[in-house]
């Protein structure tokens, strides 16, 4: 028989008008609400009747989520300000144009029209076994079907693959992550900031999530300080299709120089484990180096130690490895590789 697509199971659907109002549905109803941004995740899930939430909060008539502040030197965004207000703000553009290069790099126009930040880092897994329905680890049940001898796992992880091989899809998480960016989240007890690197977690810590939301939370909004503003920058993404597509493999870099030598830098790859990648070990290793070859080869090897490829994703290992190097050489010798 034919699987039904397209049909959406029933639910109640709530659009506050305030963050207080969201938060204090999201606390009565917990684990049975399901939070609605710019819906991109949301229908997918829907349609597909995997998912089938009791209530859905829908964000959009709320004001306070939405646009781009400045704040003590950098700035506040609203977790519902779309990827197009981020890809085109003067402010993002001059001091982090980092994270207007990883936005933009997020699907199409019509896509980014839609779709906000908060949605994009809080995305969930997109393995397609997992998204089907499958019974996984995941989803709950004792296998990884695509950590078998006949799976389809191009698309999957290479690092801290523990139970499941999914990968975080988001462009702008690694981007944040090179920023020292901080999440706003709250709840009906108060306010938290963690640091963007600390908003992911892998299976390791919680397999049936992909950020550390738990019911009753809410991403309110993203605080990217002054520390990194004009710093050098370096994005790139590799996917299958220059529109649409999420990244196979993609990185992240800030970057101060001094005299040629790497003075500080963060970096950051995501595509290739179930949270974004902080590379502590290489920033460490290049720290004082000098900006040329010899230093990015060194940092390309390090960063690829402890790779672990499944069947069909060997090819990450070298994709990751280059992009490392060409993150240290910059943009302008990215043709060296």
């Amino acid at each position: 028989m034919a699987v039904i697509r397209d049909v959406m199971p029933a639910f109640e659907l709530f659009q506050p008008a305030t963050i207080e109002d969201a938060l204090a549905l999201l606390d009565r109803h917990g684990s049975d609400a399901w939070v609605f941004a710019g819906g991109l995740d949301t229908f997918d899930w829907l349609k597909d009747r995997i998912k089938r939430p009791k209530v859905v909060v829908d964000l959009c008539m709320i004001k306070e989520l939405k646009g781009v502040r400045p704040l003590n030197g950098g700035v506040e965004i609203g977790a519902m300000t779309t990827l197009t207000e981020v890809v085109k703000d003067p402010t993002i553009k001059e001091k982090f144009s980092i994270l207007s290069t990883g936005a933009e790099a997020a699907a199409s126009p019509q896509i980014r029209n839609q779709g906000t930040i908060g949605g994009n880092v809080s995305q969930d897994a997109r393995c397609w076994y997992y998204r089907s329905g499958w019974k996984c680890y995941r989803a709950g049940g004792n296998i990884c079907f695509a950590d078998t001898p006949t799976a389809i796992n191009r698309e999957h992880a290479i690092f801290d693959a523990n139970r499941c091989v999914a990968v975080n899809p988001s462009d702008t998480a690694p981007a944040l992550i090179a920023l020292d960016a901080q999440m706003v989240i709250r709840n009906v007890k108060g306010e938290r900031v963690v640091n963007a690197e600390d908003y992911f977690i892998g299976p390791a810590l919680e397999i049936t999530r992909m950020n550390i939301l738990q019911p009753g939370d809410l991403l309110t909004a993203i605080r990217i300080p002054a520390t990194w503003a004009g710093a050098q920058f370096y994005f790139e993404k590799v996917r299958d299709r220059p529109v649409w597509d999420f990244p196979l493999v993609n990185i992240a870099s800030a970057a101060v120089y001094t005299g040629g030598n790497v003075d500080r830098i963060r970096i950051a790859v995501n595509g290739v484990a179930a949270h974004p990648v902080r590379l502590k070990a290489v920033e460490e290793a290049v720290k004082g180096k000098p900006r040329n070859e010899e230093t990015a080869k060194m940092a390309g090897e390090l960063a690829i130690q402890g790779a672990q490829p499944l069947q069909h994703n060997g090819y990450k290992v070298p994709l990751m490895r280059n992009l490392v190097k060409r993150s240290i050489r910059g943009v302008e010798e990215a043709k060296w590789a």
